[in-house]
């Protein structure tokens, strides 16, 4: 396969810049190859799937224009094969390098350059750039300028935007994808479409849909945000004695962000509170592990109750463990513009985002388990305060314990496992895009957008269809009555 598929690349021709002359350079890389090895692994962030049990791919292409994007989609296509698309390496289910099937990666980390024009307070960003890149040009230029996105100067900014980019500037500017005003696609026919040729809708659903579902995202034209010159970031620690809960609940205003951070100090529960007054470009870790730690951070979701002021004594004996959460407050900017203006739906009524994580150093399948259930029981208990019919989740913190989709028959039920949660009542617009730009679901993953299956199709069609029947029968009935 791996010699079937070079071949196949080297022999595209429909394209100026010959992706023979990539292999020229080594952008392309078979197990045999040397550097396979430290170019896969270079970019796995969870250390949970760099294992030597962990499913590699069987060829790795990493591109260095746009014609290698659409050779790799086009020959792709062709032969049915799967493949998945890595920017960062930063997802916690790993889905964007692993899969239980043959599959190859199109790894984007040579893609990654960054041009900023202050004239138009814009910037155009490629997919395979990294956060602290992004900060990084921007503040080159600009003192007074920034971007709405994370904190974790290594979060690549494909992986982001397409998930909603959510950060500590998203009180006073929204998401990330509140203030991307154009991109470049490659999609399942090997076009490259920009915002006009691309069309709205499909516009839309990259902003915040999930990436691996509609195409490949090369490059987002970002909107650049005037904050002020100064900011104040400051850490405070308090423990529950210390009336740590209302210390947090009291000092929210607008112009505050807090990350507040559970977890315990000689097995006591206490709250370490990270804010950030106005601007943060400059602060780009807070209280993140190494990257080299193995992050079984599982679930995700969102508070609509002010539980902040509720601590209750199970609640605190699950901190006792080894288990840690975050949670960032929302609303402000957040509840200003409406769910379905991106595919990105968490917004009004949205009062703070829990992030439920556990760290651990030691290796071992035993120590992994014990670990994620862990954050599986703390997840478990927090239902009762937490959205309610049906409990939200964040895609940038993708969870496979919401379902897996295995693209069978039953596709569109199983994306709608995790696909509500995720994105509400944007899954179904989702949905009727992923099925008109990609009807054969090539680009897919464990947690993709699925396309409407023929019997899904006939079920929707049937029932726009039977209710203009019965009510044309009621009515004739009617009149009949009365005759």
């Amino acid at each position: 396969m791996n010699r079937m598929f070079v071949s196949i690349l080297l022999n595209v021709s429909e394209y100026d810049y010959s992706i023979s002359t990539v292999l020229q350079i080594e952008a392309i890389f078979t197990p045999n190859s040397s550097s396979f090895s430290s170019i896969f692994q270079a970019y796995i962030r969870n250390l949970r799937f760099n294992t030597s049990t962990t499913q590699k791919p069987f060829l790795i292409v990493t591109a260095f224009h746009v014609s290698h994007v659409q050779a790799s989609v086009i020959c792709a296509k062709r032969h049915d094969l799967l493949m998945k698309i890595r920017s960062g390496g930063h997802g916690y289910e790993g889905v964007s390098y692993v899969a239980a099937q043959p599959f190859f990666l199109l790894d984007m980390f040579n893609l990654r350059s960054i041009e900023v024009n202050m004239d138009t307070e814009t910037a155009w960003v490629e997919a395979g750039a990294t956060l602290g890149e992004v900060y990084y040009r921007i503040a080159e230029k600009s003192e007074v300028h920034g971007f709405p996105a994370g904190v974790g100067p290594t979060v690549g900014v494909g992986g982001r935007i397409s998930g909603g980019g959510y950060g500590n500037l998203m009180r006073k500017y929204g998401t990330s994808v509140d203030n991307v005003v154009d991109a470049q696609v490659v999609d399942v026919q090997g076009r490259l479409l920009n915002r006009s040729s691309m069309g709205e809708d499909l516009f839309w659903a990259i902003r915040g849909g999930g990436g691996g579902s509609f195409g490949v995202v090369l490059v987002y034209k970002i909107k650049l945000v005037r904050v002020p010159e100064r900011a104040t970031v400051f850490q405070v620690e308090r423990t529950l004695e210390q009336d740590a809960t209302n210390i947090v609940y009291n000092g929210i205003n607008n112009d505050l962000f807090i990350r507040l951070i559970l977890e315990t100090t000689e097995l006591r529960p206490t709250k370490g509170v990270n804010s950030l007054q106005q601007r943060d470009e400059s602060r780009l870790k807070f209280e993140e592990v190494s990257i080299f730690s193995d992050q079984q951070c599982l679930e995700q979701n969102y508070l609509q109750q002010k539980i902040i002021k509720t601590v209750r004594a199970t609640f605190i004996a699950l901190f006792l463990s080894d288990s840690k959460t975050l949670v960032s407050v929302m609303e402000e900017r957040m509840a200003e513009n409406p769910s379905t203006e991106t595919a990105f739906p968490h917004r009004a009524g949205n009062l703070w985002m829990i992030q439920y994580k556990a760290d651990r150093y030691e290796t071992g399948q035993e120590v992994a388990k014990y670990y994620i259930n862990l954050v599986r029981d703390l997840h478990k208990y927090m239902t009762p305060f937490v959205s309610q019919n049906l409990r939200q989740a964040f895609m940038c913190y993708k969870d496979l314990d919401l379902g897996i989709n295995h693209h069978n028959v039953y596709g569109y039920f199983e994306g709608s496992s995790y696909g509500v949660q995720y994105f509400h009542d944007n899954f179904k617009r989702l949905v009727q895009i992923k099925t008109r730009v990609d009807p054969a679901n090539f680009f897919r993953t464990e947690q993709s957008i699925p396309v409407l299956s023929h019997a899904e199709l006939v079920r929707m069609v049937t029932e726009k269809s039977i209710v203009p029947i019965l009510f044309g029968l009621f009515a004739l009935n009617w009149i009949r009555t009365f005759k």
